[in-house]
């Protein structure tokens, strides 16, 4: 097992009506984001870089140091989470992206943040 596959993320999106404004092309999203440590030793989120797509696949990078202003540190066997949210022109998207995670040792690695849509309601029938 490398330590890519000690961080397991999990991600829940949510559409949000009451920010969002159709008639103006406007979408808002937040997701809830949980980030597993299945392996032996602490692991460090330094960096994130998410990859957001609208529904006319225009693609937005976004990337920056830890996440909600923390740079958090999981042991093995807990978890942290967090929400966000991000802003689409079209009704339908998707966010793919990863955490550049430090281990204990000093190790530098990728967790992979798996693609999730994201859709106001009754955009996917």
């Amino acid at each position: 097992m490398t330590l890519t596959d000690t961080i397991v993320v999990t991600v829940t999106p949510e559409y949000l009506p009451q920010q969002s404004v159709p008639e103006d092309n406007r979408y808002v999203f937040a997701y809830h984001i949980r980030i597993l440590n299945t392996g032996l030793q602490a692991a460090t989120l330094r960096s994130r870089h998410w990859f957001i797509t609208d529904g006319n696949n225009n693609v937005q990078e976004v990337k920056g140091d830890g996440v909600v202003g923390e740079q958090p540190t999981i042991l093995p066997g807990g978890h942290f989470r967090y929400s966000s949210g991000a802003v689409l022109s079209t009704r339908v998207g998707s966010m793919r992206g990863y955490y550049v995670m430090e281990a204990d040792d000093g190790t530098l690695f990728h967790a992979t943040i798996p693609v999730f849509t994201l859709a106001s309601p009754n955009a996917l029938n």
